[in-house]
Order: C-alpha cells, then sequence, then structure tokens
C-alpha cells in the first residue's frame, strides 16, 4: 500500500500591485533626475512669475506679491491696442530670418575652404578670422555708419542684412572646426564618383555637417532677435523698421508705471524665441543622429 503524502502549500508570490509599481517607478526618476529637476525649477521660476505678474493689475503689479488676486488676460489684448507689436515682429521676423539665411549661405563654403581644401595662406587667413572675432563691434561704427549713410540705407535694416552676404567670424570658426571632424574618407570617396567640391559640399558636407549648421544658425538668430544696438543705430528715426528689442525699449520709457503691460509685452516677445527653440532643438537632436549614416 503506497502513502499518499499531501506535497506542502506552494508560496506564490505576488507581484507588487501597479499603482505601487508606477509609484516606485516614479520616485527612482525623480532621484535620479534631482539635479535636472533643480536647476529646471531655478530657470523657470523667473519666467513663472513674469508671466504671473502679467496677468495682475497695474497697482498690485507694483507690490510683492507673487499671485494674482484676480486675473486679467486682457492686459494682453492692451498691448497690441497700444502699440504696434505686429509690426515689431515682423521686422524683426525678417531681420532674424534674412540675416541667418545669408550668413549660412556665405559662412558654410567659408568653413569648408577653410577645414577641407589645401592652399596658401589658409592658417593667416584663419588667424584673420579669429581677430575679427576678438574685434569689439563699437571699434567700426562711425565708419561704417558713414558708409551706409551716403548710400541712403540708414533707417532701414538693410545695414544689419547686407553684411551677412560677407559671412559671420564666429560662424565660420564654429563650423571650421565642426567640419575638421567629419573623415576626409567621405570626402575622397565622393570625389572618385566624381563629385567636384561644391558637389562634395552639398551632398556629403551638407548632411553630415546638420548639427554644426543647426548650431551656427541657432545663434545667429537669437541674437538678431535680441539686437538692440543695430537697430537702434541705424533705425531710431524711423519707427517702420522698429524691431521687437526696440520697441519694447520704447514701450516700457512710455508705460513705465503699467508694470503689467510691460512684463505683457516682454512676455509676448520671449514666447517666439521659446517655440523656435524647441524646434530648433528637435532639428539639432535629429541631425546627431543622422550624421554618418547618410552621404
Amino acid at each position: 500500500m503506497t502513502a499518499v503524502l499531501d506535497a506542502p502549500p506552494t508560496v506564490v508570490n505576488r507581484p507588487p500591485s501597479t499603482r505601487k509599481a508606477r509609484r516606485e517607478n516614479r520616485l527612482v526618476w525623480i532621484a535620479r533626475h534631482s539635479i535636472a529637476i533643480a536647476l529646471a525649477i531655478m530657470f523657470l521660476t523667473p519666467v513663472v512669475y513674469l508671466v504671473l505678474i502679467s496677468l495682475m493689475t497695474s497697482n498690485q503689479a507694483l507690490t510683492s506679491d507673487y499671485w494674482p488676486n484676480s486675473w486679467h488676460p486682457e492686459n494682453y489684448v492692451r498691448v497690441f491696442q497700444v502699440t504696434p507689436l505686429p509690426r515689431y515682429l515682423l521686422n524683426t521676423l525678417l531681420y532674424a530670418v534674412t540675416a541667418t539665411a545669408l550668413m549660412l549661405l556665405s559662412s558654410v563654403p567659408a568653413a569648408y575652404a577653410l577645414a577641407k581644401l589645401r592652399f596658401r595662406g589658409r592658417n593667416a587667413l584663419f588667424l584673420v578670422i579669429i581677430c575679427v572675432m576678438m574685434l569689439p563691434p563699437q571699434v567700426v561704427t562711425v565708419p561704417l555708419y558713414l558708409m551706409w549713410a551716403r548710400y541712403g540705407l540708414t533707417g532701414s535694416l538693410w545695414p544689419l542684412v547686407v553684411p551677412m552676404l560677407f559671412g559671420d567670424a564666429f560662424a565660420i570658426f564654429l563650423l571650421r572646426q565642426f567640419l575638421l571632424t567629419i573623415p576626409q574618407e567621405y570626402l575622397d570617396a565622393a570625389k572618385v564618383d566624381g563629385c567636384g567640391e561644391w558637389g562634395t559640399l552639398i551632398r556629403v558636407v551638407l548632411p553630415m555637417a546638420r548639427p554644426g549648421i543647426a548650431a551656427a544658425g541657432l545663434f545667429q538668430f537669437f541674437y538678431c532677435w535680441n539686437d538692440y544696438y543695430g537697430p537702434l543705430l541705424y533705425t531710431s528715426e524711423n519707427e517702420q523698421a522698429w524691431t521687437l528689442s526696440l520697441g519694447l525699449a520704447s514701450f516700457h520709457s512710455v508705460h513705465h508705471v503699467d508694470w503689467n503691460l510691460v512684463i505683457a509685452a516682454t512676455v509676448l516677445t520671449m514666447a517666439p524665441i521659446v517655440v523656435v527653440f524647441f524646434f530648433a532643438q528637435r532639428a539639432f537632436v535629429q541631425g546627431v543622429t543622422l550624421t554618418g549614416v547618410k552621404g
């Protein structure tokens, strides 16, 4: 007769609940990114405070309150009523986009020549570009202004846009340093296939240099958007050609007691830059991931 022994009960290890697992994963993620979160809060706090001030009344904006007693989104509508902000925005877009496009059109071939072409005097020319970077723009302000006044272009944005046809020293330096990281074998293979220098630049170098081009274009666009000295020098006598920076300074001097309107105009000036930054950041990351894959 066979004795049948009862097997001990099997201990089943039940997984934690889904809610608890999600909470633990969230806490782990916060712990890993604690420094980044702290820095983000540090940088976002002034921006949030600006938005809150723009929604206050003019009397409360002059106090130390951090939260509006009543919300006034109509401040943004009033900004458009008391200042020609759309015209300033259009002038700024024309200035920034045109100058950035012309800068890239002229600086990319110059950087390619300095990085990949062998010719006599290349290092001396690169040294001259570095010296131009170190030269303060105020040094040549008077002769340049006299030259543009002689051609009758003062009172417009042309004196700020036309020089970009001759490249930008910082952009040439930045692009040249980036192009040096592209292996020469890619260029040699393109030339073996029958590409000339322009064909190699357009078909091989430009796709691989997308991160550097995006960075140079981003720097130039932000500089033009925030430029105050140039528009003040050349367009101060013609309000029709004012940019956002110059218009915002004039708006501040006229409405210096209405801080809610001044801050609302500041937020409206900042908003397009934030949007452009996020789109440019995506293009920059995409260019990094595609570097060396297409060529």
